[in-house]
């Protein structure tokens, strides 16, 4: 069927070309023309789609609290809005690949949960009522927008969670069971718009990367909203892990390790939550032990290494070390039993054959192993 369904069709193309094109360059602008259709019609309908997410979380917000306004906070929009007239400056960035060519500030942000509540005891809650969001502007396919409507959508929520914790408004947040699809997909969104700027940094960071960092955190650890969102979203927070652990051990450009630093801020603020933390120690002893018995295997027959890897393993030992650390200190539970007895076989005998070339991997393999020791014995 599928044979003579081509045949007829280059029959048909054949018939009806136009003088003075062969079939060969018409049956080309027939499939250019075919083409730019479909990617027309595909791009009306995502711009729909977020047109209708974004109606969702405007309707979700006002039975989660009919009266809400957003002040005194520094809006997704606003952000978009500084990253157009104050573009980012490529001069400062050197071409030696260990230099630091940013303000550490920038990436220390990423830390710090933002305050948007500054003067909420003054103000009079007779005054708050929903402030629509503005819409998606269908025409734009910018990064900057894509990732700012989740994060505009997440604030607002975020924003009225504090204010029902602190008596100023009535809230009703039973209302996230019965539409769990707007913040499910609100989360998923925000997680592919931070994959893309992961996947191609820029440095500095912007203020937008920023803000999204920490309304990611606040929604993972608040104590009422983290389990709405870990209910349906916990496989996607799982692969937003994989994603980042896999752009670190790819990574290749010249100036990437501030950027590096930035990805493994990411993965330590998302272990703040005990399950998201679990979950990563478990992606990430595979990932070091396994790289550890190739570069053995290769040091063994005096064969080649993949040097860029040898490099960006380490971000991933330092992010190991911090949150081990924290459980041998007793701040969290224990996690990932299994990944542990499987990462700590043998060890001793790789450490001591890799000591000799590579001492530094071997010291941290060491103290990754002697935090994973002293926690199974407390």
């Amino acid at each position: 069927y599928l044979k003579i369904s081509k045949l007829a069709l280059a029959f048909a193309i054949i018939h009806s070309k136009p003088p003075g094109k062969t079939s060969k360059e018409y049956t080309e602008d027939l499939a250019r023309t075919l083409t730019e259709q479909d990617f027309g019609w595909k791009s009306k309908a995502e711009a729909l789609e977020a047109e209708v997410l974004r109606l969702r979380q405007e309707l979700l917000l006002n039975k989660i609290c009919p009266r809400f306004r957003l002040e005194n906070a520094a809006s997704a929009e606003t952000l978009v809005d500084q990253e157009r007239l104050n573009p980012l400056s490529y001069l400062s960035q050197l071409e030696d690949s260990g230099c630091d060519v940013s303000n550490d500030g920038a990436f220390d942000s990423l830390g710090t949960a933002s305050d948007l509540l500054q003067s909420q005891q003054n103000v009079d809650a007779s005054n708050w009522w929903l402030g629509r969001v503005p819409p998606l502007d269908l025409c734009c396919t910018s990064q900057e927008e894509s990732l700012a409507a989740p994060v505009r959508f997440l604030q607002h929520l975020l924003e009225l969670r504090e204010l029902s914790e602190g008596g100023i408004l009535q809230a009703d947040f039973t209302q996230l069971e019965k539409d769990p699809f707007t913040i499910c997909n609100s989360v998923s969104r925000l997680l592919d718009g931070l994959t893309v700027f992961y996947n191609s940094p820029r440095i500095p960071v912007s203020d937008l990367l920023s803000e999204a960092v920490r309304v990611l955190t606040r929604l993972i650890t608040d104590s009422k909203l983290s389990n709405h969102v870990l209910k349906k979203c916990f496989k996607k927070l799982e692969e937003f892990e994989k994603n980042l652990i896999k752009i670190i051990l790819r990574s290749s450009g010249v100036n990437r390790f501030q950027a590096l630093h930035a990805v493994s801020n990411t993965l330590v603020l998302l272990a703040k939550n005990n399950l998201l933390r679990n979950s990563l120690v478990s992606l990430l002893l595979p990932e070091v032990r396994q790289f550890a018995e190739q570069l053995l295997e290769a040091h063994q027959v005096q064969g080649l290494y993949d040097i860029t890897q040898y490099e960006n393993i380490f971000s991933l030992c330092t992010i190991l070390e911090q949150l081990l650390e924290k459980e041998r200190e007793g701040d969290v539970p224990d996690c990932g039993g299994e990944e542990k007895l499987k990462f700590l076989k043998n060890l001793d005998q790789v450490i001591l054959h890799l000591s000799d070339d590579f001492p530094l991997f071997s010291l941290y393999l060491w103290r990754v192993s002697v935090l994973l020791t002293s926690a199974q014995i407390q």
